[in-house]
């Protein structure tokens, strides 16, 4: 239980920097893309803050990893995490450590219980479409058949991409680009089911909210029902029992049928 605990007080202390370390890697990211005419040393310093931000990642999972009570189980149950730390190592394309990076964040913000199923996926969809559209830009700008070459047709197919619209004015030619957009549209794919679920969910949940506060309804004015007569009945008797003593006819009740008084001379 001390081990656990100390895993969890880890991932709730690192929880926000690795949030902005994330931010902090789209921006290096971005930048070389969007300015390729830069010098040379943005585009080492880009590449320096890519691979820190990896390293940060990779040690908050080994740390995660030390800590856990049943180091396995661990592994076993964050597959997706060991495989982001892996992945820049197989193969030391840039591509690659965006995909592990939004890995890493994906899951640790899936774990923040702050962060609502709103929140999650909306920054899923922007960080996917930026992702999605930087990284399409630097396999196909150069790409001798490609046809997208500026950051707004960039997002334009990538956007169309992900919402499986498809327009076709603007599609991948190399292998890699292709990837990219087969990635995309399972992304796609995947949170469009997410808001679905979630918006038919609302609704199911807010009929049955008025279901159940009409049954409720129901149910009190029955009783309320009830009480009444029992009360016109509990009237009735106390009505009586005086009558019946003293030989006069009982009154009745306000409500009460003619000829319902008891206590009548005969």
């Amino acid at each position: 239980m001390k081990e656990r605990t100390a895993q969890m007080r880890w991932e709730a202390r690192t929880q926000g920097p690795l949030l902005v370390l994330a931010v902090v890697f789209g921006l290096a990211y971005a930048v070389p893309i969007v300015l390729p005419a830069a010098p040379a040393w943005v585009h080492r310093g880009s590449q320096l803050v890519e691979w820190t931000v990896w390293i940060a990642f990779a040690g908050d999972y080994l740390v995660r990893l030390r800590l856990a009570p049943h180091k396995w189980l661990f592994v076993r149950r964050h597959p997706l995490d060991l495989l982001a730390v892996l992945l820049p190592l197989v193969q030391p394309l840039r591509l690659l450590r965006v995909v592990s990076t939004l890995l890493l964040v994906g899951r640790r913000a899936r774990m923040a219980p702050q962060i609502t199923l709103t929140t999650y996926v909306a920054g899923a969809v922007a960080g996917l479409m930026m992702f999605g559209s930087l990284a399409v830009l630097a396999v196909e700008r150069d790409a001798p058949d490609g046809n997208i070459r500026t950051l707004g047709d960039a997002v334009w197919w990538s956007f169309t991409t992900m919402t499986t619209v498809g327009y076709g004015d603007h599609a991948p030619t190399t292998g890699l680009g292709r990837v990219l957009a087969v990635g995309l549209m399972l992304s796609g794919i995947a949170l469009l089911g997410v808001v679905t679920a979630n918006i038919a969910a609302w609704f199911i949940s807010r009929f049955e909210r008025d279901d159940a506060e009409e049954r409720r309804q129901t149910a009190l004015l029955e009783a309320l029902t009830q009480e009444v007569r029992e009360l016109r009945a509990e009237v009735a008797r106390l009505s009586a029992a005086p009558a019946a003593a003293s030989g006069r006819p009982a009154v009745p009740p306000p409500g009460s049928p003619p000829g319902s008084a008891t206590g009548s001379p005969h």
